[in-house]
C-alpha cells in the first residue's frame, strides 16, 4: 500500500509539474525578451519534427532520410495558398498536411517495398526527386522560389502560438498513440517483425498508419518553420538538412523515448544560436557531440538515465489501473 500511494503521489507530482510548465510556455510572451520567445518557437517547432522521426524510426523501425519531403511539401503549400490564392494562413498549414498525406500515400506502395537501408535511401531519393522537380516545376516559379509575404502580418509573438500548438501537439499525439493498441503494435513490430505478425499484426497497414500520419505533423511544422524563415526555395526546403537536424536530435535526446525529442530539440536550437556566427565550423561541432554521445550514452540523455536510474517524465507504458481487466 505504502508503495502504491507513493507511485500515486510521484505520478501526481508529474503532472502538476507539466501543468506548470504549460502556464510557463503559454504566458512567456508576456515576460521574456523577444528573442527568447524567437528561440522557443524554434525548440517547439523541431520538437514536432523531432517526435515524428522517432514515431518512425524509434517505435515502427523506419528510418527514413526523406522527411523533407513534408517540410517542403507544407512549406509550399503554405506559399501557394497564401501568395497565389490570398487565403489565409492557417488553410495554407492545413492544406500542407493534407497534400504530405497524399504523397505520403502515393510513395507508399514502392517505398514500403524496400527492406532497411534500402527504405531509407528510397525515402531520400524520392526528396531529391521532389526538389528537381519543384526547381522546373513554373507553377511554383522554378527555382527562383517565394517570398510569403503572409508572415509579414505576424508577429514574433503570433508565430510563437503558432508553434507551442504544433509542438505541444505532437507530443500529446504520440503519448496517446503510444498507449493505445496501435501504440503496443508498432512496438511489437520495431522488437521483432516476424513474431508481431504471428501475433496478428498487419505490418503493412500499422506501417502506413504511421507513416500517414508522421507526413501529416511533418508538413503541418514544415509550413509553420517557412512563417518565420518567410522565403521558400526549393533546394533548401527539400534539402537533406532537416532530416540531419532531425536525426541528431533524436539521437542526443534519447530513440524510442517521448522526451527524446525535446531534449534533443532544446539542444539543438541553443547550440545552433551560439554557433550561428561560426556557419563553417556549426555542423562539424554537433557532429563530432552526437558522435561522443553515442560513445557515451548509445541511448541517448534520456534512453541512458532511465535505464539507470530509471527516470522518466513522460511514460508510453500504461498504469497497471489503467488497464481493463480481462476475464
Amino acid at each position: 500500500m505504502q508503495i502504491g500511494a507513493r507511485n500515486d503521489v510521484s505520478h501526481t507530482l508529474k503532472w502538476v509539474c507539466l501543468a506548470l510548465l504549460l502556464a510557463i510556455f503559454f504566458t512567456l510572451p508576456l515576460w521574456a525578451p523577444e528573442y527568447f520567445v524567437m528561440v522557443f518557437s524554434l525548440i517547439f517547432l523541431y520538437m514536432a519534427l523531432g517526435q515524428m522521426w522517432n514515431l518512425l524510426a524509434g517505435y515502427t523501425g523506419l528510418v527514413s532520410l526523406g522527411q523533407q519531403i513534408f517540410i517542403g511539401l507544407g512549406g509550399y503549400s503554405l506559399a501557394v495558398i497564401t501568395e497565389l490564392y490570398d487565403l489565409p494562413m492557417l488553410l495554407g498549414l492545413a492544406v500542407g498536411g493534407v497534400a504530405s498525406v497524399l504523397f505520403a500515400l502515393v510513395i507508399s506502395q514502392p517505398i514500403f517495398k524496400m527492406k532497411g537501408v534500402y527504405f531509407t535511401i528510397g525515402t531520400w531519393i524520392a526528396a531529391e526527386a521532389l526538389a528537381v522537380f519543384f526547381s522546373n516545376w513554373t507553377y511554383v516559379r522554378s527555382g527562383q522560389g517565394f517570398n510569403i509575404t503572409a508572415s509579414y502580418d505576424l508577429t514574433t509573438i503570433d508565430i510563437y502560438y503558432v508553434a507551442v500548438v504544433v509542438g505541444l501537439s505532437s507530443v500529446a499525439l504520440v503519448y496517446f498513440l503510444l498507449r493505445s493498441r496501435l501504440g503496443l503494435a508498432l512496438m511489437a513490430m520495431r522488437d521483432n517483425e516476424a513474431a508481431a505478425e504471428t501475433m496478428g499484426i498487419e505490418l503493412y497497414k500499422t506501417k502506413l498508419k504511421c507513416f500517414l500520419l508522421s507526413a501529416f505533423v511533418t508538413g503541418i511544422a514544415g509550413g509553420a518553420l517557412y512563417l518565420s524563415i518567410a522565403y521558400i526555395q526549393p533546394f533548401a526546403a527539400f534539402s537533406i538538412d532537416w532530416t540531419v537536424a532531425m536525426v541528431f536530435m533524436v539521437i542526443i535526446g534519447g530513440i524510442g523515448t517521448l522526451e527524446g525529442p525535446i531534449i534533443g530539440a532544446i539542444v539543438y536550437v541553443v547550440l545552433k544560436q551560439f554557433l550561428y556566427g561560426y556557419p563553417g565550423i556549426s555542423m562539424i561541432i554537433l557532429g563530432v557531440l552526437a558522435v561522443a554521445i553515442i560513445l557515451l550514452a548509445p541511448k541517448g540523455i534520456m534512453g541512458t538515465l532511465h535505464d539507470k536510474y530509471g527516470f522518466e517524465i513522460l511514460s508510453s507504458r500504461r498504469r497497471s489501473k489503467d488497464v481493463e481487466p480481462t476475464v
